[in-house]
């Protein structure tokens, strides 16, 4: 015969590194980016305006595919970035980045005729830069203690270096 078990229901929260919600962020970010545009090629139109060599109200040039592939290069390697990038350099490049990417967001709406479709993505891509500036803007800070017990001074690895 069995006794039964007192089960927890208490789930173990983990500590998420700060890099890795960057990473994963910038990764929401990029699909987001990403699938407005795929689902935009199904406005009647879009694919006919592609095909006589127009894209918006811009002729379909290499100068025109160059600048879109910058701007989508920047948000693509923030997710790289965000997992290499020493902590001060990480964190002020995110703040960076993504403070520039919301008015550029926004502005991907502008003049569009199919409003819930664009403010929604425009929306979803805001919420999810400003999860990244708030990420970025409250960084974990280690304690001068803490930092001087665990590693050390500079004069301490000089000496260690020249032994």
């Amino acid at each position: 015969m069995r006794t039964r078990q007192p089960t927890t229901t208490a789930l173990e929260n983990q500590r998420i590194p700060v890099r890795a919600k960057l990473a994963a962020a910038w990764t929401s970010f990029m699909f987001l980016y990403v699938y407005v545009d795929i689902l935009a090629f199904f406005k009647p139109g879009v694919i006919d305006d592609i095909q006589v060599g127009v894209v918006w109200e811009f002729n379909i040039s290499q100068t025109l595919l160059t600048v879109f592939l910058v701007l989508m290069a920047i948000p693509i390697l923030m997710i790289v970035l965000s997992t290499a990038l020493p902590a001060r350099a990480n964190r002020i490049t995110n703040l960076v980045v993504a403070s520039v990417q919301v008015p550029f967001a926004a502005f991907n709406a502008v003049g569009e005729s199919w409003t819930y479709f664009y403010g929604l993505g425009v929306a979803l891509e805001v919420i999810v830069l400003a999860l990244i500036l708030r990420y970025a803007w409250t960084w974990p800070r280690t304690t001068p203690s803490a930092t001087m017990a665990t590693s050390p001074d500079r004069e301490t690895v000089r000496a260690q270096q020249q032994a």
